[in-house]
């Protein structure tokens, strides 16, 4: 009996203290007893705290916690809890990935659709997939989002859709926004004209571009922004609508300071893709403008390609090649990027990379973190690199087999010595980790 009564009391979570008071009061007293239980009951908890909770729970548990009772079920309806959203479509005979419950995104348009702010698809390969998230998006006419994205799992799917279907979807956003600052648009078959309706609508609160590999939009379409945009601070697209008139439009007095530009240079067709020239007098520009961008370049191009590239003093800091590049290019990277602080070079070939490594280490100053892959670097040549650069290496990613040994120095040398002149312990990589 004992046992059992001590059970049934902390059930209700009653301290020994008021089990005591309890047992002095007159039989009675009933309704003080239940207004006591009700105190520490979890449905009676406030709004705010539930929603507090709520916060950090997956959107699944969300909903079946919302079925407790009619309080919780009242916070999960609350506006504060759908101002960020990430629909996921998957097909479930393409893609293993979880997907966003049909009755869930009716729900949310029906009822949260004008509390949406933070917004996000993820789609997968599937042509399906990229015509659910335009359905969604044509039905946002009441939401006035501040950051928009649409991320391609896998191939990028948006690019199967007729181009005005996406488009009129888009659009609907750029429209009834008015507030957009973010925007990821990567791999669509977003246009000028699209991007004209986002400017005569977001140019004020636009902070955020990222459009890489949207073959529908010309130079023309994004210098637009650029003119009308004055609060960008970071922005993504491929080189070829990279043009001089865009940098200088970046510069001018009326546009604030550009924090983060990143540029992919890519090639599918070797030999047929032509690449212009940027002055070097737009890049000046650019830095006296804005002297700590972050210039990020992305290179996927074959060796033959790399010629209009690296020829005078360019403003780089972040240089990442994910294909073969020559031992000459690299060379050119040494004496014509001293803004440079992050390097990964993919892969290079069979002829050693000594002296670009050093003559990279000489000339650019600020380096602090180098990935290496399929090279190859004699061991003393490295350590005279990280001797050169010092402490300042806070990342250093080299493959084992990147390193040759020689007469100085064998690999398990070449640990110890590395790591005395990095101040830290360091060993090779196993593989990449870039």
């Amino acid at each position: 009996m004992k046992r059992g009564r001590m059970a049934s009391d902390t059930s209700i979570g009653l301290s020994v203290g008021e089990l005591g008071e309890l047992s002095k009061r007159p039989k009675n007293s009933g309704d003080e007893t239940t207004e006591m239980s009700k105190s520490h009951d979890w449905g009676n908890l406030l709004p705010d705290i539930i929603l507090q909770i709520f916060q950090y729970l997956p959107l699944l548990d969300r909903a079946h916690a919302s079925q407790v009772c009619r309080n919780w079920n009242y916070v999960f309806h609350m506006p504060d809890l759908w101002r960020c959203f990430e629909f996921e479509l998957n097909q479930p005979a393409t893609s293993y990935l979880k997907a966003t419950h049909p009755d869930l995104i009716k729900q949310i348009i029906k009822r949260h659709s004008n509390h949406l702010q933070y917004v996000s698809f993820k789609v997968d390969s599937s042509k399906e997939s990229a015509e659910a998230a335009c359905d969604i998006l044509s039905q946002l006419v009441n939401c006035s989002l501040k950051t928009l994205g649409l991320i391609s799992t896998a191939r990028p799917s948006f690019m199967d859709l007729p181009k005005s279907h996406f488009i009129s979807a888009l659009t609907v956003v750029f429209v009834n926004s008015k507030s957009l600052s973010s925007l990821k648009i990567d791999d669509t078959p977003v246009d000028d004209p699209s991007l004209k309706v986002l400017v005569a609508n977001n140019s004020d609160t636009l902070k955020l571009l990222k459009m890489s590999s949207c073959p529908h939009v010309s130079p023309a379409g994004i210098l637009c922004v650029a003119d009308q945009c004055h609060g960008l601070r970071e922005l993504a697209l491929n080189y070829y609508l990279l043009s001089d008139e865009l940098l200088l439009a970046l510069s001018s007095e009326k546009h604030v300071r550009l924090e983060h530009l990143r540029i992919d240079v890519v090639s599918e067709n070797p030999g047929q893709t032509h690449f212009h020239t940027i002055q070097k007098s737009s890049w000046d520009a650019l830095i006296k403008h804005s002297p700590k961008v972050n210039l990020v370049m992305y290179f996927f191009l074959y060796e033959e390609e790399f010629d209009p590239f690296f020829r005078y003093e360019t403003p780089v800091t972040h240089l990442y090649f994910g294909r073969s590049v020559s031992k000459e290019v690299l060379g050119r990277v040494g004496m014509t990027c001293p803004r440079l602080v992050e390097l990964v070079v993919c892969a290079n070939g069979l002829r050693p990379l000594d002296e670009e490594l050093i003559r990279i280490a000489e000339g650019c100053k600020n380096l602090t973190a180098i990935g290496l892959g399929e090279c190859e670097v004699s061991c003393s040549a490295f350590v005279e690199f990280v001797k050169m650069c010092g402490g300042r290496l806070s990342q250093l990613s080299i493959m084992e087999e990147v390193l040759i040994p020689d007469q100085k120095y064998n690999l398990e040398q070449i640990h110890w010595e590395v790591s005395k002149h990095l101040g830290r312990v360091w060993f090779p990589d196993m593989m990449p980790t870039w």
